[in-house]
């Protein structure tokens, strides 16, 4: 496999906001996890008048926390960068309290992309924001063009829209410092889990080429430190993905035809709390494999879908 270059030092206190460059603050949610490694980063641009990006969960410590961050500030945005429910549920608190807006991109509905199973059990850690309403769509285009600009006093974001983890999966590009808040697009400390029907392995490794291309200074994800070797880092991002399928389709190749035989078979060096996101990963992989014509699935849903719980063979 690629070899990842991961950065695992990550520096901070939880509940206290951390000035990470001029414009860029940062505050850390107490809500470690194995698929949210330290916690949430909220991220707040500017100084005066300022945006925040993935407010994160709603606990009575992280209220305080930032509460006390956003004190004597004037709270102009709120900016969502998916649905998942460690990086949105304080949006709407937070809007009632302040009178912000929220701005974000709802996922598809519907998506008629395959899906897992429920039988299996599989849950990750991180679900849905069954409140994740934002006020405010927030028009991108397609996945090669600019977003919405919003500005503050001395900053400009841009959306740019970047699916595959999820549908709606925005990431915010700061341009007085060439930085990119990447939410769960690309982390330092881990691959990101792509999550059929909503997310789509194919649109993810579209995006992380566009990410790549853009030239970024530096890389702040949600969960972790940043990336400054950008392009390196991502390209290694690519190449592992690719990897990994070649690895896949090559077991299913092998006669490992379900999904929890290829995880067992391939993952044999992660903590196994993370099988069930591996599984789900193993999935985005097929998907992607059966659309280029090189598996095929001997049973779908009722409704046409791809499942975990199907066998899988090489044409």
């Amino acid at each position: 496999m690629i070899d990842i270059p991961f950065i695992d030092k990550h520096v901070f206190e939880y509940g206290r906001p951390e000035r990470q460059s001029r414009l860029v603050t940062r505050l850390t949610a107490d809500n470690p996890g194995p698929f949210t490694y330290t916690g949430t980063g909220v991220y707040m641009i500017g100084t005066d008048e300022v945006a925040i990006i993935d407010p994160g969960p709603i606990t009575k410590a992280h209220t305080k926390a930032l509460d006390e961050a956003l004190d004597g500030k004037t709270l102009t945005h709120i900016l969502l960068t998916h649905h998942h429910s460690d990086h949105s549920p304080m949006a709407k608190p937070l809007a009632q309290k302040t009178g912000c807006k929220i701005y974000g991109l709802s996922p598809k509905p519907q998506d008629p992309r395959p899906q897992q199973n429920s039988d299996l059990n599989i849950k990750l850690d991180a679900g849905n924001d069954s409140g994740f309403a934002p006020d405010i769509q927030i028009k991108h285009g397609d996945i090669f063009k600019g977003g919405d600009v919003f500005k503050g006093n001395g900053w400009h974001l841009q959306a740019v829209h970047t699916p595959g983890h999820t549908s709606n999966h925005m990431c915010f590009a700061l341009s007085e410092e060439n930085t990119l808040f990447s939410g769960d697009h690309i982390m330092g400390w881990a691959t990101s889990v792509v999550i059929p029907p909503d997310g789509h392995m194919g649109d993810y490794l579209r995006s992380l080429h566009l990410v790549r291309d853009q030239n970024y200074d530096i890389i702040r994800p949600t969960h972790g430190p940043a990336i400054t070797k950008v392009k390196a880092f991502i390209q290694a991002y690519i190449d592992h993905r690719l990897a990994r399928e070649e690895q896949i389709y090559a077991a299913v190749v092998a006669g490992h035809h379900k999904i929890m035989d290829m995880v067992t078979h391939i993952y044999t060096d992660i903590d196994k709390r993370l099988y069930p996101a591996a599984a789900i990963s193993v999935l985005a992989h097929l998907v992607h494999l059966r659309e280029a014509g090189r598996v095929k699935c001997t049973a779908l849903s009722d409704n046409g879908k791809m499942t975990l719980k199907a066998h899988y063979f090489a044409f």
